[in-house]
C-alpha cells in the first residue's frame, strides 16, 4: 500500500446506522492501519537486515574458500616436490624392502633414520 493513500482512506465512511457508531468505526480503522503500517515496516526493516547478514556471511565464506584453495595448492605442490625428491631417493636406498600389496609406502626399518640422514628435505612455510 502506498504511504498517501492513508489521507484517501479517512474519507470513506462505511454505512451504519448511528453517526457515533460510525465515528468509533474510523478511529478503529485508523488505529488498525496504523498498527500495520508499523508493523510493516518493521518486517521490511527485519528483512533489509537478514539481508545485509546475509551478504556479510556470503563474502567472509568466499574469503575462506579463496584461503582454502590456496592451501590445497601449496599442499599439492609439495605433495608433487616431496614425491620427486623420493622417486630420486629410491634408486640410491638400498635398506627398503620392496611396498606391501595395500600399503601406500615402505615399512620403516630400525636403521632407517640414521641410514638416511644424507637426505636433505626443505622446510615449507605456510
Amino acid at each position: 500500500m502506498a504511504q498517501g493513500s492513508d489521507s484517501n482512506d479517512a474519507s470513506y465512511r462505511s454505512p451504519s446506522p448511528g453517526g457515533r457508531q460510525s465515528s468509533s468505526d474510523d478511529v478503529k480503522k485508523v488505529m488498525r492501519r496504523e498498527k500495520n503500517r508499523i508493523a510493516a515496516q518493521k518486517s521490511r526493516m527485519r528483512q533489509t537486515q537478514k539481508a545485509d547478514s546475509l551478504h556479510l556471511e556470503s563474502e567472509s565464506l568466499e574469503k575462506e574458500n579463496a584461503a582454502l584453495r590456496k592451501e590445497v595448492k601449496q599442499l599439492t605442490e609439495e605433495a608433487k616436490y616431496l614425491s620427486s625428491v623420493l622417486s630420486s631417493h629410491e634408486p640410491q636406498c638400498a635398506g627398503l624392502s620392496p611396498t606391501a600389496p595395500g600399503l601406500p609406502y615402505p615399512p620403516r626399518h630400525q636403521h632407517h633414520a640414521a641410514y638416511h640422514q644424507h637426505v636433505a628435505v626443505p622446510h615449507y612455510q605456510h
